[in-house]
């Protein structure tokens, strides 16, 4: 990835303010994004466990899905999420979390886009979620 591409996503980043309450950023490795979610005690849904809140980590991959498609289509307004599916598989606990999307498909008008969330290892997921995606067609101003 080049500068544009970490401008792009920095821009894309500082324009959600959920994605600054979460403290959410990208880390860029060739063509791979790798967004992280850095641990925080504000994020934390249940302090018994303590585990990270549901919310949080289903925004937190969808603001990730938010931010490949901004690398996909530079110079365009954020994409409107239709719907979005996410599955909970297993508690996120107290610690840093990373995501990455997957375009399955990015059409003229719809995007598809799979995104995985983990914690100590990308073969044992905490969350995945699937989301459909509104592209806009006017550029940025």
């Amino acid at each position: 990835m080049n500068d544009t591409a970490i401008q792009t996503v920095d821009t894309f980043l500082q324009r959600v303010p959920y994605c600054r309450f979460l403290g959410m950023r990208v880390e860029l490795a060739g063509d791979e994004m790798t967004a992280v979610l850095p641990f925080a005690q504000h994020l934390v849904g249940n302090p018994m466990l303590p585990a990270l809140h549901g919310g949080v980590i289903g925004a937190f991959m969808e603001m990730t899905a938010l931010a490949q498609l901004s690398l996909a289509q530079p110079g365009r307004r954020v994409p409107k999420t239709i719907d979005v599916t996410v599955e909970y598989l297993r508690s996120a606990g107290p610690k840093d979390t990373y995501a990455r999307a997957i375009l399955r498909k990015v059409g003229r008008r719809v995007a598809n886009v799979q995104v995985e969330a983990w914690q100590d290892s990308h073969a044992k997921p905490v969350a995945g979620l699937t989301g459909h995606f509104l592209l806009r067609n006017d550029p940025t101003s």
